[in-house]
């Protein structure tokens, strides 16, 4: 960040939160304690942000198996120390998956593959993209990385708050899924508070993956065990379709901000939500409305209800679009689209023509610059709720994103990626780093991304406050969530407006988790300021 223009935070926190921003030059922020040290062990051996961020989400597998696990995706966008790279870990359709695979197999009015079970599953990405992070960007030999996940999932970690809420709310809807009560209900049952959880099979896998650098899960021994799980329950998931697999490096996509400009990765993910949103919205006087106030919240909700129609309407694997993200973010159509909004009024938006004639998240920064927006998710809690059960493989359902219209952009074919939720993002002033950060949830990712810069580059609140501030979440139609800590009077200003608020009290899903790490000046001097959301069981750590 420019020396000359510091970001003057404030730094009285007005909302509910027992936490305060972490001033550090090596700092690892993610949603579990464990996961968080591990990185920063990491970090301390010699390793730098990337290597700190590989360890993490190996460790969040197993500590956070309600929202990832070792068959996961994963994107991330990282700064090198002098420029930006994305990384889309999602992986594809298995080759036999067409619309007449699912319409044949589960009737004619099936309109999506299933949300559950095996035939929700596409190859899972995120390993093979911890070693492409590895070994471009790395310092330390990739099996140091697993170390810690290797420890935890033998010796096992006591269960917390949070995590346990949602492992006990998953149970009676998972627990006839194949492998999930002999992976996830040790004793018949969730575990609880305070409980010990060991993940032996999944110990193989990952010293598996530690001595073969992933290869044994994309061609070796963890490939034939997957394939097979797969062929026994009746799914196409082949040891070719694991093989053929790679992550894909990718250019991040981005839209200016307040004199900052933001970064996501590009279709087929939804991060491009965020950059709708934030351009409508710069044609607005956000700072001229006090930060909590019924006026700044009606807007927001508005440009993220125009962002959300388009993003529904137009965003899939980028060669099935039929528009360009260039397109949907050209100023002059999200000027057209700014003029919708009534600032009196709710409103139900359509797609617009932009044509002229669900998951954990971690970051990471050290003292040499690098910094590490990273993304992994099973998407629906436990994803699939399948589970190869000789090492441990929960598997997620992305395939469940898929459509079986011929017409739709996002239509299954062989081989193609599904519309994917999970978005890592990353924040640059003049070209030069300022965030890395992420806000985890399903849809609420981009509604968290474009909720928390709001806060921090309008109203100035520090990364804490911004992220320990009520947020609202919308759904579709009129319909919004509201987190109880809302201001009564702000939720009975939004009902005036026309909105229909439902307002709802949840630490985990509804209203996401954020991780941010803001760059406070030269990373070897000022450092870094990180904040950790209270909503999860998570820490940022530094030194």
């Amino acid at each position: 960040m420019n020396k000359k223009t510091p970001m003057k935070f404030d730094y009285a926190n007005p909302y509910l939160s027992t936490r305060i921003p972490v001033f550090a030059r090596n700092v690892v922020s993610t949603s579990h304690p464990l996961a968080a040290q591990a990185g920063l062990r990491i970090l301390q051996q010699g390793g730098n942000a990337v290597d700190a961020a590989v360890a993490t989400a190996a460790v969040m597998t197993l500590v956070e198996p309600v929202s990832n696990g070792l068959g996961s995706d994963a994107f991330a966008i990282l700064w090198d120390g002098e420029q930006l790279h994305g990384l889309n870990a999602s992986g594809p359709a298995p080759k036999a998956w067409t619309p007449a695979y699912f319409l044949n197999k589960y009737g004619s009015d099936t309109l999506t593959p299933p949300m559950r079970g095996i035939d929700s599953v596409t190859v899972p990405g995120a390993v093979r993209g911890w070693v492409a992070l590895s070994d471009r960007f790395g310092k330390l030999p990739f099996a140091d990385l697993m170390a810690p996940a290797i420890d935890i999932a033998e010796r096992g970690y006591l269960m917390p708050p949070v995590v346990q809420q949602k492992w006990a709310a998953a149970t009676p809807v998972l627990q006839s899924m194949p492998g999930f009560a002999q992976a996830f209900l040790p004793w018949g049952r969730a575990p609880e508070v305070g409980e010990l959880f060991r993940f032996a099979a999944a110990a193989r896998a990952l010293k598996a993956i530690a001595r073969t650098k992933g290869e044994a899960y994309y061609s070796g021994e963890i490939a034939e065990a997957l394939a097979k799980f797969a062929r026994e329950q009746g799914g196409a998931l082949t040891v070719d379709d694991l093989s053929n697999y790679q992550p894909e490096w990718v250019t991040p996509i981005s839209r200016d901000y307040r004199g900052h400009t933001l970064h996501e990765i590009p279709p087929n993910g939804q991060g491009i939500a965020a950059l709708i949103a934030l351009g409508i919205l710069e044609k607005f006087d956000m700072a001229a409305l006090p930060v909590d106030s019924v006026a700044s919240q009606h807007l927001q909700i508005e440009a993220m209800k125009l962002a959300f129609a388009d993003v529904y309407r137009y965003v899939s694997e980028p060669s099935s679009m039929t528009v360009t993200p260039a397109q949907m973010l050209d100023d002059s159509y999200l000027a057209s689209r700014a003029r919708l909004i009534d600032v009196n009024k709710a409103q139900d938006f359509k797609a617009g023509n932009p044509v002229k004639g669900g998951t954990i998240y971690l970051t990471a920064a050290d003292e040499s610059g690098m910094m590490v927006s990273f993304i992994q998710s099973n998407y629906m809690g436990f994803g699939s709720g399948c589970v190869e059960p000789e090492f441990g493989i929960s598997l997620q359902n992305r395939g469940h994103g898929f459509s079986l219209h011929a017409d739709s952009p996002n239509v299954v074919a062989p081989g193609k990626r599904p519309f994917h939720t999970i978005i890592p993002a990353f924040l640059t002033k003049d070209g030069q780093p300022v965030m890395s950060f992420g806000v985890m949830g399903g849809n609420m990712q981009p509604q968290g991304h474009m909720q928390t810069l709001v806060r921090m580059l309008d109203y100035g609140q520090n990364p804490q406050a911004a992220c320990d501030a009520p947020r609202w979440r919308f759904n579709k139609g009129l319909e919004i969530n509201a987190e109880g800590s809302m201001d009564a009077k702000t939720v009975q200003g939004l009902q005036a407006l026309g909105h229909h608020v439902d307002v709802i009290d949840d630490s985990y899903q509804d209203f996401g988790a954020g991780q941010f790490i803001w760059r406070a000046g030269d990373p070897a001097v000022e450092g870094y300021i990180a904040a950790s959301d209270p909503r999860r069981d998570g820490l940022a750590a530094g030194y």
